[in-house]
């Protein structure tokens, strides 16, 4: 007897994947397949396409810490879990499985929004024994996705931050950013903030496929140069490089960053945790078949012949010969341009306490 044949899962438009994989912590699995009633393969065509769900979250705690050698930072604050621009790449599409949802189509279509956010980060700021370190805003999931526009929670944990002056650093790929200039700049020039500006690819038809519905390539790089005119220290990340596909591109991002203004650049190699790996694979047979394979092979070779290494030594920038060339161009390139690597030092002396209670009143 035949096996059934598996339905051909169709690309939604806008949309990462179109793929509900099933999460690592799943007991049951299951598979669509044609079972031959239909007059051609059932694909969901002429069905609305799947709509972003918001739900909300009231945080227990807002700040998290990590001692990571390879991270620049050692706290950090998502308003967001999910992330409606749905790279096919994210490394963090694997914590919706912790929420019993998919890393797949739920990661950018089922969000959950911190509600609380800031007032959570107030009594965390508040508490006698806090001691400030920057932090990143935007490390998980993009702190100025789409749906940041109505709910405003990066905004308003930025309210907090430099209302008791906390230094703290923006990592997007939207120039939604641009709306917080003021509160963005005036914190920059107390030496407070800095936003670092992904660029994956400056083709529009690729960006279109790899981050749906994340700015293009233009519109971010108009947002690094807007920053850059405000006194914004800003940052560049080639952020995945991604060989046979963006890497291509590094010398031409590197000179893109430079002429819109950017005062450094840095770069991560493609990272495939968990279920990011087969949601990528199935990325490159849908949408680059003709490389697909080299493209595996070559990031095999820069982590270890396996798809992901996650070894603190390598994971951000992968190991081997071409892992080296890579790090080669990237440096060499900003060289060229007289752009820097990572220097972060932000200025925590200045900070105040906020009331835990904001309806409480400072009296000196």
């Amino acid at each position: 007897m035949e096996a059934p044949l598996r339905r051909p899962v169709i690309p939604i438009k806008g949309r990462g994947t179109p793929e509900r994989i099933a999460h690592r912590f799943e007991r049951d699995a299951r598979e669509a397949f044609d079972d031959g009633w239909a007059a051609e393969p059932q694909d969901d065509a002429g069905a609305p396409p799947p709509v972003t769900v918001v739900s909300e979250e009231h945080a227990r705690s807002i700040l998290a810490s990590n001692d990571s050698p390879d991270i620049p930072f050692d706290r950090s604050l998502n308003p967001y879990r999910g992330c409606e621009h749905g790279c096919s790449y994210c490394y963090a599409r694997p914590t919706h499985s912790y929420l019993n949802l998919s890393p797949g189509l739920d990661f950018e279509t089922r969000l959950v929004a911190k509600v609380n956010a800031a007032e959570q980060l107030r009594a965390e700021l508040a508490r006698p024994g806090y001691r400030p370190s920057p932090v990143n805003i935007g490390s998980a999931t993009d702190c100025y996705q789409p749906v940041e526009r109505r709910l405003r929670l990066t905004r308003a944990v930025l309210e907090v931050l430099t209302a008791c002056e906390h230094p703290f650093t923006l990592v997007t790929k939207s120039a939604g950013v641009e709306r917080d200039l003021d509160l963005i700049a005036p914190a920059a020039r107390r030496g407070q903030a800095a936003v670092f500006i992904s660029v994956t690819s400056l083709d529009n038809a690729l960006a279109r496929r790899l981050e749906p519905r994340a700015a293009a390539p233009a519109r971010r790089l108009q947002a690094v140069a807007r920053l850059a005119e405000a006194g914004v220290p800003v940052g560049v990340n080639i952020a995945p490089v991604i060989p046979f596909v963006n890497e291509p591109e590094i010398e031409r991002i590197v000179e893109a960053a430079a002429a819109a203004g950017a005062g450094s650049i840095h770069y991560t190699v493609l990272r495939l945790p968990w279920e990011v790996a087969p949601l990528f694979r199935a990325w490159l047979e849908r949408h680059l078949p003709d490389r697909a394979a080299r493209v595996m092979a070559r990031v095999r070779d820069m982590r270890g012949g396996k798809d992901y290494e996650a070894d603190f030594g390598s994971r951000m920038k992968g190991q081997g010969v071409w892992a080296e060339l890579i790090a080669q161009r990237v440096r060499k390139a900003a060289e060229r341009h007289r752009l820097a690597g990572l220097r972060l030092s932000l200025d925590a002396s200045r900070f105040r306490p906020p009331a835990a209670d904001p309806a409480q009143q400072v009296l000196f």
